[in-house]
């Protein structure tokens, strides 16, 4: 993969406005009845129009056959080497919802989940319990106290909350709690280096006193953790690529993202509606703009063919408020695939497309999997995508004399 500095010298300045919006989940694979994907099966006209007139193509988040998390995905799409920077998602989080991470602190990301009487996983996002059923939890929660480090807990959204821990001699080497299926209890945090001992000794002491102080709940009675993580440090995306960027996130992980990668947040609501009139609002300040979707993922997780296809064709009517404000480089993309009927994050190519006034079409006839395939693009790192966008916004000069 190219390093984002390697052409740095050629990155200019410019008027010109970016737009890159990432749909998480993006990707998906035919239903088994059909022979559809959510995107061919979904009515996206908008999309399907924007796609007649772009370049398009299949973009590879990490490596082929590698499922990537959120993490890595959106930092591909920023142009960061997702195997050169690796960032913890419970970092992320807590960036996210401007929780203090100082030198030496560790995050994790939690999920309420819910245990049956043998202590086996039977919800491992306890029913994707809401914010106002969770926070009190949260409160429960972040009462506990441990000998030789401070323990904080803040909630993020609906079963989500964010661990901190802040001490002397603390590691973010330690293993998770989640084994990311139901039917088996929840793993015991080992240490994956010599060093980590005493923070894997605290972690099990927490998450013991977490289900001794839930296991009244009928649901989210017991903690999953993963996503260890201290603060990163990445070189700043407007300083390497001469821009003014922005992030515009409902969610706040992808805030975190948006921090990690130093864009300027700017806040908005909770829906994506929020987010695009926020875009609106801003437009006049930034040359480049990162604004995110996420309820596709959600449903694709949750292994909801049809739901997924419903949040596309939710998605689609923005499409042309974006386009109105007419960018010179307008990205649909997105961070990895989640199909529904994997009901997880996947390796396959992503669709993603391009349109700026130097495309005029290549004769594709809509957005999704199998006409992105057949696009100009072709099959790409997805860390190429922000070399594409500065290039069509004449931002990127000629490489070498």
């Amino acid at each position: 993969m190219i390093d984002l500095e390697q052409v740095h010298d050629c990155y200019i300045s410019t008027e010109s406005k970016i737009v890159l919006l990432v749909v998480d989940g993006l990707g998906g694979l035919p239903h088994p009845d059909t022979g559809r994907s959510e995107l061919e099966t979904a009515d996206t006209p908008n999309l399907d129009a924007m796609a007649r007139e772009s370049a398009c193509g299949l973009t590879t988040p990490v490596l082929p056959g590698v499922a990537p998390g959120s993490g890595p995905g959106h930092l591909s799409l920023f142009g960061y080497d997702p195997l050169k920077y690796i960032i913890g998602r419970g970092a992320l989080e807590a960036l996210g919802i401007d929780v203090e991470l100082r030198p030496g602190d560790v995050a994790a990301r939690g999920n309420f989940c819910t245990v049956d009487p043998d202590g086996n996983l039977s919800d491992r996002r306890a029913g994707r319990i809401p914010s106002h059923l969770s926070a009190p939890l949260c409160e429960r929660l972040d009462g506990i106290e441990l000998d030789g480090v401070q323990v904080d807990v803040f909630p993020v959204q609906d079963y989500r909350f964010v661990l901190r821990l802040r001490g002397e001699g603390l590691s973010e080497m330690i293993s998770e709690t989640d084994p990311q299926i139901n039917g088996v209890p929840a793993l015991e945090v080992r240490p994956l280096e010599p060093s980590a001992g005493k923070t894997a000794d605290f972690v099990n002491q927490f998450v013991a006193k977490a289900a001794q102080l839930l296991s009244e709940e009928e649901r989210g009675n017991m903690v999953l953790l993963r996503g260890w993580a201290q603060m990163p440090s990445l070189p700043p995306m407007g300083d390497v690529y001469r821009l003014n960027p922005a992030g515009i996130a409902a969610y706040p992980m992808y805030r975190g993202l948006a921090t990690v990668a130093n864009m300027r947040i700017i806040p908005t609501g909770h829906s994506f509606g929020d987010e695009v009139e926020t875009l609106k609002e801003s437009y006049g300040s930034h040359d480049f703009f990162f604004i995110h979707y996420k309820p596709a993922d959600a449903a694709g997780e949750d292994g909801d063919f049809g739901a997924k296809v419903k949040t596309l064709e939710d998605l689609d009517p923005y499409i042309p408020q974006i386009r109105a404000l007419n960018p010179d480089v307008f990205m649909v993309a997105g961070d990895h695939s989640t199909p529904a009927i994997m009901a997880a994050h996947s390796w396959h190519p992503v669709p993603f497309m391009l349109h700026s006034q130097l495309t005029r079409g290549e004769g594709i006839p809509g957005f999704d999997e199998r006409n992105c395939a057949t696009g100009s693009i072709g099959r790409i790192p997805a860390t190429n995508v922000m070399l594409l966008a500065m290039a069509h916004a004449g931002k990127l000069t000629k490489y070498g004399p």
